[in-house]
Formats: structure tokens, C-alpha cells, sequence
């Protein structure tokens, strides 16, 4: 009995598989997913179909690719050119799969392996508590009576600095934004959600832009994510751990065991 954690799955369903029966993946054991497990790949549908089989034996958190195909289906967004969505959309099973995703947090804890899950991170504004709150709020949101009015809101680069005194669509879409798209902080604590250059894992202090791992956390728990291919798995810290290894561009899908933090990969080819 093991629990896998795994980075952006993208609609990579056959090296997730391969994967899995590499580690010798049994009914027995749970599987975690960092957010993505749609789009730019060419399983969607099937990976979804897939990780909701799984019932309990899943712990999944919500990424930006998954919000963007809910708001597909609530009506308030346009497929781009690189979406790879459309078999979702004509699925018999459609409104079940997506109900039982927009059902998903945000953030997932477990006090056993004292670590946290989100699809990109958590900022260095916020403890775990607070984190957790900020989720919850967002998640009762997406179960709610308004959860149309987020997705017709959601897109935005806008505000780009929390604070508590933010209300209405600006707090949920910093809160999102912080979740689900979040790579580079000002020292100051402004997202910059425009630059997906070049990462020096050993940015000084006074770095004009810097990973937000780097700045100070009060977050002591071991957190997982994904959203960065560019990392390529690697922060330069131990309790830290990036699983997006860029699958779904031809790199490699990762998987880390969560009893020992051992982690393992297969290579993807092109997508």
C-alpha cells in the first residue's frame, strides 16, 4: 500500500499507464495528481474518464488547464487553437465528468505525510492555514450557486498583489491566480504571470523577479507541484518538490512516492 503523487498529466493517459505499471500500481495504493490532467495532450477525455475510476483511491487538486474546461462548459470561454478538448465536449459522459471535477479543491492536505498539494504553489503571503481557507472559499464557490459568475470573471492578470481586503471577482481571480498560474514573485509580492523564461534556482534577495519558492515561506510542510516544464522537476530544495517534467512537450512524466519522497519517471515522446 504506497501514495504516488504525479505532475501535469495533460491528456497523457499512455505514459501515465506505462508509469503506474512501472512502480506496480495496485488497488491498494492512492494516486495524487497536482492539477492539469487535461489538454495540449491527446487523452483528455480518457484521462479523465480514468482518474475518476480510481473513486477515493485519487486525491486530485484543480490547475489552470482544468478551470479553463469548466469555464468552456459554464459558457464563458472560446477554445483556444492548442486545445485538444473537443472529444470532452461531444463525450455521452460529459456532465458527469465535469461535474465531478468542478466538485475538486484546490488545495489537498494530509497530516500523515505532513504535505500539500496545488497545482503551482503556495505564496509566501500565506501560512497553511491560510491557504487552506483561501481554497475552501474557492472551492464552495465552485460548488455554489455563483460558480458561473467566476468562470464569466476568472481570466486575468489582475490583481496581481493579495490582500485580505480584496472582495468579489478581484479576490477570487488573486486567489486563483496564486493556486493555479503562479511562477515568479517580485520581492515585494507581486505576481508576475507574463515571464516563463530562464529559472535561476539561486536568485539573490534583490532579484527583480524570483521563483516563488525562493522567498521566505512560512509553510514548513513538504509541498508537491506541478505547472513549471521549465524546472524540469528540480527547485534546489527538499521539501519543495516540482513533478511537471513537461510530458506533454516530449519530456518525461514524474511520479514521487509520498512514504519515501523517491521519485519516477518514463519518457513521453511527443505529444
Amino acid at each position: 500500500m504506497a501514495s504516488y503523487a504525479v505532475g501535469d498529466i495533460q491528456g497523457c493517459l499512455t505514459p501515465l499507464k506505462a508509469l503506474l505499471d512501472k512502480v506496480g500500481f495496485t488497488d491498494a495504493d492512492t494516486l495524487w495528481v497536482a492539477g492539469d490532467l487535461v489538454n495540449r495532450g491527446p487523452e483528455s477525455l480518457e484521462t479523465l474518464r480514468f482518474i475518476r475510476s480510481l473513486g477515493n483511491r485519487s486525491k486530485v487538486v484543480l490547475g489552470n488547464h482544468d478551470l479553463h474546461l469548466l469555464a468552456l462548459h459554464a459558457k464563458d470561454a472560446q477554445l483556444k487553437p492548442d486545445d485538444t478538448l473537443q472529444p470532452i465536449f461531444v463525450a455521452h459522459d460529459r456532465e458527469d465528468l465535469l461535474s465531478w471535477l468542478q466538485q475538486q479543491p484546490l488545495l489537498h492536505y494530509d497530516p500523515q505525510f505532513d504535505t500539500v498539494m496545488t497545482h503551482a504553489g503556495i505564496p509566501p503571503c500565506w501560512d497553511l492555514k491560510q491557504a487552506q481557507k483561501h481554497a475552501q472559499e474557492l472551492q464552495e464557490l465552485l460548488r455554489g450557486d455563483h460558480a458561473a459568475t467566476f468562470f464569466a470573471g476568472m481570466y486575468g492578470n489582475q490583481p496581481n498583489l493579495w490582500s485580505d481586503q480584496l472582495k468579489g471577482m478581484d479576490r477570487w481571480r488573486c486567489i486563483t491566480n496564486h493556486f493555479t498560474r503562479m511562477r515568479f514573485i517580485t520581492p515585494e509580492g507581486r505576481l508576475n504571470l507574463t515571464h516563463n523564461g530562464k529559472v535561476d534556482l539561486n536568485s539573490s534577495e534583490d532579484a527583480p523577479l524570483r521563483p516563488w519558492f525562493n522567498l521566505p515561506s512560512a509553510v514548513t510542510s513538504r509541498q508537491v507541484f506541478g505547472h513549471w516544464a521549465v524546472l524540469e522537476g528540480e527547485t534546489g530544495k527538499d521539501h519543495v518538490i516540482n513533478l511537471d517534467m513537461g510530458c506533454v512537450w516530449g519530456g518525461r512524466l514524474k511520479l514521487m512516492r509520498l512514504e519515501d519522497g523517491k521519485s519516477f519517471s518514463v519518457g513521453c515522446g511527443k505529444a
